[in-house]
């Protein structure tokens, strides 16, 4: 199994929306590839509650059978499709993929 995280730190503003505005869409973009990508088992992503200058504003926590199907998300038509809105938003973005057993 292949876990990918990932961490966004938001613009205040983007696509005429607010900072929070923009990650309640991403969270909802997210959210809704459940079920729609073979080779995702798990999605969630949570946006921050502490907001010190140190956090993140969204964590993705996603959960991928194999390295391929990591692959394939990424190149998904229904990822691709969200990813320009994504980086139009995001003044900084950190990515973590790992095995585990």
């Amino acid at each position: 199994m292949i876990k990918h995280l990932v961490f966004w730190k938001l613009k205040e503003s983007a696509h005429g929306n607010s900072k929070h505005a923009n990650a309640l869409e991403i969270q909802r973009l997210l959210t809704d590839l459940q079920g729609k990508i073979p080779g995702l088992l798990a999605i969630e992503v949570g946006l921050d509650l502490s907001q010190t200058p140190n956090s993140s504003d969204i964590a993705l926590y996603s959960e991928f059978e194999s390295e391929a199907a990591l692959l394939a998300y990424q190149s998904h038509p229904l990822h691709q499709a969200i990813v320009p809105f994504v980086a139009e938003a995001a003044a900084e973005r950190r990515v973590v993929d790992y095995h585990t057993p």
